[in-house]
């Protein structure tokens, strides 16, 4: 097998942290790297003891979730904590950053910003990244990455297909339909 890309490694991080996220609304996960090291991670959910959403729900004004603090704030906020400095970083999110997460980044002097799934991209966060000189760029997760039983779905999916072959489907479906299982359980396009 083939060693997966810095830009994959580092998304997946990302997405693994977002399964931490308490929010209901949107999972996100954010890892800061510098020089090939993740530096620190957050997901989307309340302050530290505070309640969650996962628990009361959401607490809506205008449209956003004030009892939320952003997975890219919270990576932020560890390296502040512990006094890691963010100058000259990168940072994989699993969505593109808000407005204020955006403005956060940049004054963090987090210089590219990787993300693999487009929400609600703003123009002006759009523009700020780009006056500040802070390359963004999308960087898609290859789902099959992190599938921890990619083996054994495959092994199901076959025993599936032989039982299907049982009940007088033709050969030439048969193959057809392992040949599509393959090929669906080993590409990492």
């Amino acid at each position: 097998m083939e060693r997966i890309s810095w830009d994959q490694y580092f998304m997946a991080q990302s997405h693994l942290l977002a399964l931490r996220s308490t929010c209901t609304r949107l999972s996100v996960g954010a890892t800061i790297v510098r020089d090939k090291r993740m530096i620190a991670g957050g997901y989307n959910g309340s302050v530290s003891g505070g309640v969650h959403c996962t628990d009361e729900g959401c607490y809506v004004i205008d449209s956003h979730c004030v009892r939320t603090i952003h997975a890219e704030m919270n990576a932020l906020l560890q390296c502040a904590k512990f006094g890691v400095p963010t100058e000259g970083a990168e940072i994989y999110v699993t969505h593109f950053p808000c407005i204020h997460c955006t403005k956060a980044l940049i004054q963090a002097g987090i210089q590219t910003v990787y993300y693999s799934k487009n929400y609600k991209n703003h123009p002006y966060a759009e523009e700020l990244f780009k006056q500040s000189g802070v390359r963004v760029e999308q960087v898609e997760l290859d789902e099959m990455i992190i599938d921890l039983k990619n083996h054994e779905k495959l092994e199901f999916v076959s025993m599936l297909i032989q039982k299907l072959a049982q009940t007088g489907t033709t050969e030439l479906d048969i193959r057809q339909l392992h040949e599509q299982a393959n090929q669906l359980f080993t590409s990492y396009s």
